[in-house]
């Protein structure tokens, strides 16, 4: 069975994406995604943590245990990089704003860390890769950028029109020599070339493929699909020319301290040294805290 689904195949009545544990049918990693356009979206965080990612909304309201905290937003992922917010274990939650979509990532966790606002401008963002593996990754709360938390990683990746990202392809799946272990969602945005946000005929390429090659699979990613990694190599992410890509990513997993630890496929480690000879893509970054990046 395959582990992609199309925009609005995961919906629910108050949600445009909901992936629960037990609906992925893993432990760990967790997703919803909201319109506020439809109403306040409102969560108890039952024994989960989140990190909330404006994606298109501005000017939030977010009441945790009935403390209200503001977070500014953007227009939309392709256009700025975003405040967030760090959500405790068991906490009850609203979000209200006028429009626009936000991300509650989650992830099962046992130690309570406090609540926490990341202003934008303290986001790190780095630019990997060289040549068309050129890609912008925007480090939310991932192990390096943000300790007060038990679980959960999250980052933003954005793919240049014509770029490949998630290259060398990798795995964390705790199979066999790579022992770190993460189940990882990608929630998919697709562009159009210098639009804000994602756009209905944006579309790229994903693969995954198992260690031992019972499963290769490379699908047609469109704006809003979301695929799920609970094991295997996966790479590249493909986007086409005039389209970039944005993906956000949800890791958890079993280990004592959290980790974006991954091994790369053998075959195509080399890569990583044939990059220092090329240069980065001169596109890259593309977004910050003030707003598009101009060139």
């Amino acid at each position: 069975m395959t582990n992609h689904y199309r925009a609005a195949a995961l919906a629910t009545s108050d949600s445009l994406v909901t992936v629960t544990p037990e609906r992925a049918g893993w432990t760990y990693s967790g997703l919803e995604v909201f319109d506020l356009a439809a109403g306040p979206a409102a969560r108890v965080l039952d024994g989960v943590e989140g990190v909330l990612v404006p994606l298109s909304a501005r000017d939030l309201r977010v009441a945790v245990d009935g403390v209200v905290h503001t977070l500014r937003g953007r227009e939309g992922v392709f256009q700025a990089v975003t405040d967030w917010m760090y959500l405790p274990l068991g906490s009850t939650v609203e979000v209200t704003g006028a429009d626009g979509e936000v991300a509650l990532c989650t992830a099962r966790a046992s130690e309570r860390f406090p609540v926490h606002v990341t202003r934008a401008e303290d986001v790190p963002v780095e630019v990997r890769g060289a040549g068309r593996a050129s890609r912008q990754v925007t480090n939310i709360a991932t192990p390096d950028s943000f300790a007060g938390a038990d679980r959960i990683n999250v980052c933003e990746v954005i793919t240049p029109g014509g770029n490949v990202s998630s290259w060398p392809p990798h795995r964390h799946d705790g199979i066999g020599d790579c022992q770190a272990t993460n189940e990882e969602i990608y929630y998919f945005r697709m562009g159009r070339l210098d639009e804000p946000h994602g756009h209905p005929h944006g579309q790229g390429l994903f693969r995954v493929y198992t260690v031992d090659g019972s499963s290769d699979e490379t699908v047609t990613v469109r704006d809003g699909d979301v695929h799920l990694v609970p094991a295997g190599y996966h790479g590249p992410s493909t986007a086409q020319p005039e389209y970039p890509m944005y993906f956000l990513n949800v890791l958890a997993g079993p280990g004592a301290e959290r980790t974006m630890s991954f091994c790369d496929d053998p075959d195509h480690h080399w890569i990583r040294e044939a990059w220092a000879d090329q240069g980065q893509d001169p596109r890259l970054p593309m977004t910050s805290a003030s707003g598009r990046v101009s060139r």
